[in-house]
């Protein structure tokens, strides 16, 4: 027997989810009882294991010898998809480690279902890559070569916003206008559907999607602005040089705070290049503690911080930051001033594309009847408070953040292959 499933491979969290026999959308259970699973991976140096999800993230927050990838989704489109990382003696390409992460999810919704799956309805934003269209369809066909790589005979695509869309209307009950605000951890896309119990009936929804627009700014953007804006600058970043003339050099704290671009510093030479920048810095003890943090290899678990910052900034008005790096730490305060500041020019870029959206649908804001929140994202006060603010008369929708797309996409499955 072989099952129809829809697959949300998300930046930082992913699920799986089929349609069951009466109809109803279901989230497989995929670690330890849970319906999400990370987008994490963790090679063990010591055994050479392999860990996923929230194991992936005890192994190397415990200590362990080994190599984190997170965020993988990012690098499709990318210049980074042709790079490889070493981990111990093996080189591994960024689009093998995505067929890993790929295959133990199909592996665990197979064991989940007791039957083969071989066709799937992956979700993928509206932009992978932001105005580059040769770059977009490139992102979609490495997704696709991964999935029938690892034994997905049959794939198709819907956009993520679109399957939220979908999930929602399964309890509408009247017609209505709504604006999708899908935003996850790598972009945020933007949808304006008609939903109704009418329309929900029919196979070929694209008459009712009036207008897509998407970018490529998400969670893990945040994470990389707050730490720039309020955590780099522990370790030198915006600092001068001794003799005035210049500040210290950005690229390596712009990787320091990127995810996907951390393991570029662990290099003898990008050691060598920051105690060059330690010898000639104005404030030496900072650069200094970063180069005992590179050398520790504590780069993802730093980001990791900063993004457990942010996400408590969500119920409380300000987070004490403290991270060791051997006998010092890094300490700082952050309040949501702070991340509003950071987020900026993130704000302005997604009302540039919501107004877009609207642009495109030929349609106001205060056309919009419902205002669909789905992904984590949406979650970050500056974001939030300023949707309220854009369409303040729409009824205001939470979906179930992680698990809506998902479900959406078992129900286009379901349409799409029987």
């Amino acid at each position: 027997m072989t099952l129809v499933c829809g697959l949300d491979f998300g930046t930082s969290n992913s699920t799986i989810a089929r349609r069951d026999s009466g109809g109803v959308p279901q989230l497989l259970k995929l670690e330890d009882g849970r319906e999400t699973i990370p987008s994490v991976i963790f090679f063990g140096f010591e055994d050479d294991s392999v860990h996923f999800g929230r194991q992936a993230v005890a192994e190397y927050v415990t200590g362990a010898d080994g190599r984190l990838m997170r965020s993988l989704k990012s690098v499709l489109g990318t210049s980074l998809i042709g790079d490889t990382t070493r981990v111990k003696a093996r080189s591994y390409g960024f689009i093998d480690i995505l067929g890993i992460f790929i295959a133990e999810l199909k592996r665990r919704a197979e064991a989940e279902l007791g039957g083969a799956v071989d066709t799937v309805v992956c979700g993928r934003p509206v932009h992978f890559v932001d105005d580059d269209p040769v770059a977009d369809a490139a992102a979609q066909g490495q997704l696709e070569g991964a999935l029938r790589a690892q034994g997905f005979r049959h794939v198709d695509f819907q956009f993520e916003p679109i399957a939220a869309a979908l999930d929602y209307e399964r309890q509408v009950t009247r017609e209505r206008l709504a604006l999708i605000v899908d935003l996850g951890g790598g972009t945020s896309d933007f949808s304006v559907v008609r939903v109704s119990p009418e329309r929900a009936r029919a196979v070929d929804r694209a008459g009712d999607i009036l207008a897509t627009a998407g970018v490529h700014v998400g969670g893990t953007d945040f994470d990389r602005l707050l730490s720039m804006g309020k955590v780099m600058p522990e370790l030198g970043l915006g600092t001068m040089t001794l003799d005035g003339k210049r500040h210290l050099p950005v690229a390596p704290y712009y990787d320091l705070s990127t995810w996907h671009r951390i393991n570029r510093l662990y290099t003898a030479k990008t050691l060598r290049d920051l105690r060059g920048t330690q010898r000639e810095a104005q404030a030496p003890e900072r650069v200094a503690m970063m180069v005992e943090l590179i050398e520790d290899r504590l780069g993802h678990r730093l980001v990791g911080a900063v993004e457990a910052a942010k996400i408590a900034l969500s119920d409380a008005e300000a987070a004490d930051f403290a991270f060791p790096v051997r006998d010092r730490r890094i300490e700082t305060t952050i309040a949501i001033d702070d991340l509003t500041r950071a987020l900026q020019a993130s704000v302005r870029r997604i009302e540039d594309t919501i107004a877009e959206a609207l642009r495109r649908a030929g349609v106001g804001a205060g056309a919009i009847d419902s205002l669909i929140l789905t992904g984590g994202s949406t979650q970050v006060p500056a974001i939030a408070n300023r949707l309220r603010a854009l369409f303040p008369a729409a009824e205001l929708v939470r979906t179930d953040v992680l698990g809506s797309v998902g479900l959406g996409l078992a129900m286009d499955a379901a349409r799409k292959f029987g």
